[in-house]
């Protein structure tokens, strides 16, 4: 699937462009695409194994049966058959499993989206590969360099710690890289296995509603500079980016981390969060530029689960079909994590992209607790 984004190098904090305002050219996106783990599950299929693995025997599943209901998912995939995930044992087993599904994935991803974009490995000077779901030393964009043919002198930025909101954070530094390399092409890479987190025996609401919620997948963004943008290209412009910490908040999100791995942590407290402190930086945003909510056509949001994207909607006051992309795309494939919002803006492009003009907000929220804004323009 291939999109354009293209930025203005002029854009400020201090700088409110009128609406209307054609902005220059400085980052072209040139192609997303995002490759989904192997193994597809109908949701109704997955709750009793995962019952299996998180409870004890002989437990009462009405909870779970209930979050497995209640995310809206209908379908997920997994890095591996669901039967494999008892037989991991430890975290040393589930993190080999994420580094070799995570390398098929990733190279899968951007051969793909360099292949839809019309360009050769060779073209890529920068690959930022963002996970939060394992960890690896060489990283796995070391690892891909020369599976993929990249440059030697390829630059690259291995990222981990920016869990969900990483997709935007990513295609916000993308966009500064660019600004001030105007000829070099930019690769955000996103891989996240959710599933190979999932803690045996584990009876807490937090990790049962990670073993409801999130899927497996990587998806991958090509981004290319004022340059090589001259050259041809359409789709949506990127105004200007924000991002947003929230005081008093880290404890909402992230990773205990131990002998067995990655324990999550998701407070129930997030959409309420989302409720008080969204709406006030995001609306001074869209106002530096001229804007409000009701200017913005299209919403790509990062599906956080449903009582996030409840929570968005009655905060910003959106139309109740506002932020229906993400509610498909969470229906399909589950939460995951940082490709969610690539997998996302990924539907508003080629023949289902808006009509030119159309203003959007690329948004997604994270561990921090924050948020990070990019505001388009197609």
């Amino acid at each position: 699937m291939r999109v354009s984004v293209i930025t203005d190098a002029a854009a400020s904090p201090s700088a409110a462009p009128h609406p209307s305002a054609a902005p220059l050219a400085a980052t072209t996106v040139a192609a997303v695409h995002t490759v989904l783990a192997p193994h597809r599950y109908a949701q109704d299929d997955l709750t009793e194994p995962i019952g299996d693995l998180c409870l004890a025997p002989g437990a009462d599943r009405a909870l779970l049966r209930r979050l497995h209901v209640s995310t809206g998912v209908r379908t997920r995939h997994l890095a591996l058959p669901i039967e494999r995930y008892a037989g991991l044992g430890d975290f040393g087993r589930s993190n080999d499993a994420w580094i070799a599904a995570g390398l098929d994935l990733g190279g899968e991803a951007v051969a793909g989206a360099l292949r839809e974009a019309g360009l050769e490995p060779a073209d890529v000077d920068l690959l930022v590969c963002n996970s939060v779901t394992g960890v690896a030393t060489p990283s796995l964009d070391a690892r891909l360099a020369g599976r993929l043919g990249l440059r030697p002198d390829v630059k690259r930025l291995p990222v981990f710690g920016l869990g969900c909101v990483a997709g935007a954070a990513g295609l916000a530094r993308l966009h500064d890289y660019l600004r001030g390399h105007p000829d070099d092409t930019a690769v955000l890479l996103t891989v996240e296995l959710c599933s190979l987190t999932l803690q045996r025996g584990d009876d807490s609401h937090a990790n049962l509603v990670a073993g409801a919620l999130f899927g497996d997948g990587a998806a991958a963004l090509v981004a290319r500079g004022r340059a090589a943008a001259e050259r041809g290209g359409s789709g949506p412009t990127v105004i200007a980016t924000r991002s947003h910490l929230y005081p008093a908040t880290g404890h909402l999100m992230g990773w205990d981390i131990g002998a067995s791995g990655f324990r999550v942590v998701i407070d129930a407290g997030i959409p309420r969060t989302v409720r008080d402190h969204l709406g006030r930086p995001l609306r001074a945003f869209l106002a530096e530029h001229g804007l409000t909510t009701d200017d913005i056509g299209t919403w790509v949001c990062h599906p956080g689960g449903p009582k996030v994207l409840s929570a968005v909607t009655d905060v910003l006051g959106l139309p109740d079909d506002a932020l229906d992309s993400a509610r498909r795309s969470l229906a399909t494939v589950g939460n995951l994590s940082s490709a969610s919002v690539l997998h996302v803006l990924q539907s508003h492009c080629g023949p289902r992209r808006p009509e030119p003009g159309t203003w959007g907000l690329l948004m997604a929220m994270g561990p921090g607790f924050c948020s990070e804004f990019v505001l388009l323009r197609w």
